[in-house]
Order: C-alpha cells, then sequence, then structure tokens
C-alpha cells in the first residue's frame, strides 16, 4: 500500500470530533444538542463517527499487520506496545495530578479507589470511571470516559489474532470475516432487544455489535484489497450520496455499517494536497483521544467554562499533548519495536 493516503489525517479528524462532543457533555449543555445530532436529526454523533472510524480504520489496518506478522506472539507484541505504554503514561500522570482536585471526605492516598485505578484501568476489562471525592461537583464525574472504547478495541485484535494459522490463505479468511460479518449485522438490526443488554467481560452487548462491525467491515473490506479498486471517486461520491440521503430519510442506523466504511477508507485511499502528508508531523490522534477527557473535566473545575470556550480550548491542549505522547512515548515504543526487530534478525530468530 502506498504511504501517500489521508489516514493520519484522518485518524486525527476523529479524536477531535470526540473531544467536540465530549465538550457537550461535560460542560452540561447535552449531547443532544450536539452538531452532529442537530445535523442528522439525533441519527448521529461526531463522537460517533469519530469511534466509527477509528474502528473501521483499525479493522482494515489489522488484517495486513496480520499478515506482515511472522508468529501470533509478533502480531500481539505489536498490538502491545501501540496501545499500553501511551495508556501507562496517561494512567500515572492522572494520579498524580489527582491530588490537586481531590475533595474527598478521607485523604487521598487513604482511598481504596485510588489505588485500584491504574491497575484497573490498565486492564482494560476493569475500567473504573470515577475515583470518589474527583469531579464529584463537576456536571459529569469520569476522570476519563474514553477510556471505555479500549477494551473493545483490544478485543477486535484478540479476534482478528486467532486468524493468524489461516492467514496465507486469504480467500478463507475473506469469507470466515464476511460469514461473522454477516451474522453480526442480522443481530444487529433484528435482534439488538435480545443481545443489546448482554454483557460480556464487562462489554456491552450493544456496543460490541455497533463497534465490532465497523471493525470487521473493514477487515472485510481489507481481504477485498479495496485500496486496488478503479474508480475510487466515483464509488466515493455514490457511497457519500448514499449516506446523505440515508440522514435525509432517517435510515442511516440501517446501512451505516456497510456505507461508512466504504466512504471513509476511500477518502482515505485518494491522495490529497497536505492532507496526504499530515503525518510527517507525527500521529497525534491516540494521544489526543485519551487525554482529552480529563484535560476538560480539569478545565471545568477550575474554570467552569461555558460550552464553546471549554470546547476550543481543550482541543488545542488536548492536540498538545497528542503530539508530547506521540514523540515522547508512541514513538520511542515504536523505536523499541524496530530494535527488537534488529536484534532478532542479528541473532537470527523470529522477526519483531
Amino acid at each position: 500500500m502506498t504511504k501517500y493516503n489521508n489516514f493520519d489525517f484522518l485518524r486525527f479528524l476523529f479524536a477531535v470530533f470526540v473531544v467536540i462532543t465530549h465538550a457537550f457533555a461535560i460542560s452540561g449543555y447535552g449531547e443532544n444538542k450536539e452538531w452532529g445530532m442537530q445535523l442528522s436529526n439525533n441519527q448521529v454523533a461526531l463522537s460517533q463517527i469519530g469511534l466509527s472510524g477509528f474502528f473501521l480504520i483499525s479493522g482494515y489496518f489489522m488484517i495486513q499487520s496480520l499478515q506482515r506478522s511472522k508468529s501470533i506472539l509478533d502480531y500481539f507484541k505489536k498490538r502491545f506496545l501501540r496501545l499500553f505504554p501511551a495508556l501507562m503514561v496517561l494512567l500515572i500522570i492522572t494520579v498524580l495530578l489527582l491530588p490537586i482536585v481531590y475533595e474527598g471526605k478521607i485523604p487521598f492516598y487513604e482511598n481504596k479507589q485510588v489505588f485500584t485505578y491504574i491497575p484497573n484501568n490498565l486492564s482494560l476489562y476493569c475500567f473504573q470511571p470515577v475515583i470518589k471525592g474527583v469531579f464529584d461537583n463537576n456536571p459529569y464525574h469520569s476522570i476519563n470516559g474514553s477510556l471505555w472504547t479500549l477494551r473493545y478495541e483490544f478485543s477486535m485484535y484478540i479476534a482478528i489474532g486467532l486468524l493468524y494459522f489461516i492467514k496465507n490463505n486469504l480467500k478463507l479468511v475473506r469469507v470466515v470475516i464476511g460469514a461473522v460479518f454477516i451474522v453480526m449485522l442480522i443481530c444487529y438490526n433484528f435482534f439488538l432487544q435480545r443481545f443489546g443488554g448482554a454483557s460480556v467481560l464487562g462489554m456491552q452487548g450493544s456496543h460490541i455489535l455497533n463497534l465490532g462491525l465497523f471493525f470487521v467491515c473493514g477487515s472485510f473490506l481489507a481481504t477485498l484489497r479495496l485500496e486496488h479498486i478503479k474508480n475510487k471517486k466515483a464509488v466515493l461520491l455514490i457511497g457519500a450520496m448514499v449516506l446523505l440521503i440515508s440522514v435525509y430519510f432517517n435510515f442511516y442506523m440501517h446501512i451505516k455499517h456497510i456505507m461508512l466504511p466504504i466512504v471513509v477508507l476511500l477518502i482515505g485511499f485518494i491522495p490529497l494536497p497536505f492532507f496526504s502528508s499530515f503525518g510527517k508531523f507525527g500521529d497525534a490522534s491516540y494521544g489526543v483521544y485519551i487525554y482529552s477527557f480529563p484535560v476538560q473535566q480539569g478545565l471545568m473545575y477550575f474554570f467552569e467554562l461555558k460550552l464553546y470556550p471549554l470546547m476550543f480550548l481543550s482541543v488545542f491542549i488536548s492536540i498538545i499533548l497528542g503530539y508530547l505522547s506521540w514523540w515522547l512515548v508512541e514513538k520511542q515504543a515504536l523505536w523499541l519495536k524496530t530494535e527488537l526487530i534488529l536484534n532478532k534478525k542479528y541473532l537470527n530468530i523470529n522477526e519483531f
């Protein structure tokens, strides 16, 4: 695949979408008044577009990552280094700064929730959104309401990893992923009330189906080699028109898991001036996503900002933190991966 694509910009944009929607909730303004909800007749918020975009892009590139992996351990090491180092640093910084905003009745370091916050959230599946005494008087009490999606993302990594042993048979991989997609799509559209309230490892059934469908569709399109199709611009135009019509006539929910992945991925694959080289500055999207929520909560705690000051200031600060996270943590983790590759090649053992 050519490196001249727009995916770095798209991921960055999707992260900003999430920050914008969270500003409505954290300010107490109400997510129902958010721009995306207003424009779509309450069908989709900007944060939902952002999360959907994250998952479908991730699904697409996970198939390629799987095929390049020399072993199943190699695959999971790469996923670990991409997700956990930045998360660990975020959680440590958060706990170190929380005493500044702590207003609990018992001393901060006697609060048991303080000591469970890092391990619970680092585990992904024991998500702990609050510590009693922190942001209790904010309109929204969660310390970092963005982290709940990470367990769904990591679960998708695990699911794709199970395909490692058939990865060289692309047709079989395509059949398996296509079958899973069809089953999930049927469950989402016809049996959501039955499965939506179910819980697996703390994950809600409705989120597994919704976010999982975007991921699986992205993976399926990867097996079809979407980047090689002809007339990308024409297909993109038709897909975008179908999406707009679905929003206007209120049936977006029924086609989003098929049309949105096609549209987003095609936008990513059509090189555009500036956007194709956006990644030369680094990939701040993950950092923006995980840092923005506590930034917004802190701004509300100290300054009780109105919606738009909170939105614009938090976007600005989160972008700075996102790039710092990339250059100081995430890029270093990728460098570690490269070093391990070189070392293992030198030792004549499996590449990592």
